[in-house]
């Protein structure tokens, strides 16, 4: 049984900061600190959103692409985040509800760093592939932290995107996945600490490019390709600069991560970032287009995609909800007093 993507929705708060504003602040050469980066800008939430308004926006964009499928065909919905609101409490069981998938159904939260949307789609292939469900909704969604003049504070951002996965009407073929894991520390955020921490000499090498690099290459032995076979390629990106050079390390070209690099104009998404490059993929493939996907989580783990858009892209209805140009067109600018504000760092007395 074929077993792949149905539909797909995204979203990215409108707000946006830029380094040299953090900078300033600090004292700090903001914007040679975001050029090393390679982050220009980074999208910020406004009060009133969270993981479940974004989540829920993203899923209701996936949903109203695919008029034709029944929410009540809906088996399973996971939410990968490491932001979610509630301690106790799911995500996932309110993002069902808002596309009214409930009550017959599985749901749960998922959390891997950055890498928990992708655990998410390979959970739903496997319900898919057994049969269990007819479809199931993964969405990987983050409004990340960043503590007051950490180098985090300069990525850190918010932003998701959701992805029916199923086994008919398929849009882009999920032909394999492969994953590499190991217990590699990176980047943490104990039970009630409002910020993370990194490990700092950990976090490149042996975390980011060790995972990323071995489970690429783990998936192309099993494929039998090299990176020339593809068109287009995304891997997590906790900024610009690593992406970037993971790609070449593979031997992948700008070209083909044109599409899926998204955190010099958008931040780091945490879990949203690889599934965020990925819909802004499906926004320009064409039918045939080969895609090669890998993300990342602190901890430390990769999952690698090989996905093969099919002929039911040109009939699909993309343009039923906003595509990424659309969603990140008419950016606001705001100074770090209001970033300070809209982030929780001061306080409204009551």
């Amino acid at each position: 049984m074929d077993v792949g993507i149905v539909s797909y929705g995204a979203y990215v708060p409108r707000y946006r900061i830029k380094p040299e504003e953090i900078g300033k602040i600090w004292g700090v050469d903001g914007k040679g600190m975001g050029k090393g980066l390679m982050i220009f800008e980074k999208s910020v939430p406004s009060p009133d959103e969270d993981v479940v308004t974004i989540a829920t926006e993203a899923a209701r964009n996936m949903m109203a692409r695919v008029p034709e499928v029944d929410p009540q065909d809906i088996g399973a919905v996971y939410v990968g985040s490491e932001s979610h609101p509630y301690a106790v409490k799911p995500t996932s069981t309110i993002v069902a509800e808002s596309i009214e998938a409930t009550p017959a159904m599985t749901a749960a939260d998922l959390e891997f760093a950055c890498k928990a949307g992708t655990a998410g789609i390979q959970a739903c292939m496997g319900l898919v592939g057994s049969g269990m469900v007819r479809y199931g909704v993964a969405v990987g969604a983050d409004t990340s932290q960043g503590a007051p003049g950490d180098a985090l504070e300069y990525s850190a951002s918010a932003g998701g995107a959701a992805f029916l996965i199923g086994s008919e009407g398929i849009i882009a073929r999920i032909d394999k996945t492969a994953s590499f894991t190991t217990d590699t520390p990176d980047f943490w955020r104990r039970e009630g600490q409002p910020y993370p921490l990194h490990g700092g000499r950990f976090t490149g090498e042996p975390a980011y490019f060790r995972h990323i690099i071995s489970a690429a290459k783990m998936l192309m032995k099993e494929m039998g390709t090299e990176p020339g076979d593809y068109q287009h390629a995304v891997f997590h990106q906790p900024n610009g600069k690593f992406p970037t050079r993971v790609a070449k390390q593979l031997g992948f070209s700008d070209e083909q991560i044109k599409f899926g690099l998204l955190t010099p104009n958008i931040g780091n998404t945490y879990s949203g970032a690889v599934p965020l490059g990925l819909a802004n993929i499906l926004d320009n493939a064409v039918p045939g287009d080969r895609i090669f996907v890998t993300s990342y989580g602190s901890g430390a783990g990769s999952d690698a995609f090989d996905i093969t858009v099919t002929d039911a892209i040109e009939d699909y209805k993309r343009d039923n909800a906003p595509t990424l140009d659309k969603v990140l067109a008419d950016p606001v600018y705001i100074d770090y007093g209001m970033y300070a504000k809209f982030m929780g760092k001061i306080l409204m007395s009551e």
